[in-house]
């Protein structure tokens, strides 16, 4: 199939395809003196992997370890999604932190309606870190 075919049935654009080749995560196939390359029905699932790794949150650089494994070392594969999911963890503690500071400001903003006082939002983000 040509990268266009290719590119529909992954579900991606040619470019993401010429992307994947430039940084090895795929084959591009010699092209034939006359004509186009044609790729093997193959590639689609190895996009569609790389896709939906991408998804969870997986580097491309975390991918390629992922494919260089080649379904022969799923304790190698275990200790590379644990990794991610630690850093998952971690982020979702950050943002719940985030999340409370930013609530605590819009209260703290709203006793403030009549906006005479000093903004509790400006006033924070005002302050230096060592406050």
């Amino acid at each position: 199939m040509t990268i266009g075919i290719l590119a529909k049935a992954a579900g991606v654009n040619v470019e993401t395809i010429r992307y994947y080749q430039r940084i090895g995560l795929v084959d591009e196939p010699d092209k034939p003196p006359q004509g186009y390359r044609r790729y093997p029905a193959s590639i689609i699932d190895r996009i569609q992997f790389i896709k939906r790794a991408q998804d969870l949150g997986f580097t491309l650089n975390e991918i390629t370890d992922l494919l260089s494994l080649n379904d022969g070392n799923c304790e190698e594969a275990r200790t590379i999604a644990e990794h991610k999911l630690e850093g998952i963890h971690r982020r979702i503690e950050d943002l719940t932190a985030m999340q409370s500071e930013l609530t605590r400001l819009v209260k703290a903003c709203r006793r403030n309606a009549d906006g005479r006082g000093h903004c509790a939002i400006i006033q924070t983000l005002t302050r230096s870190n060592g406050r």
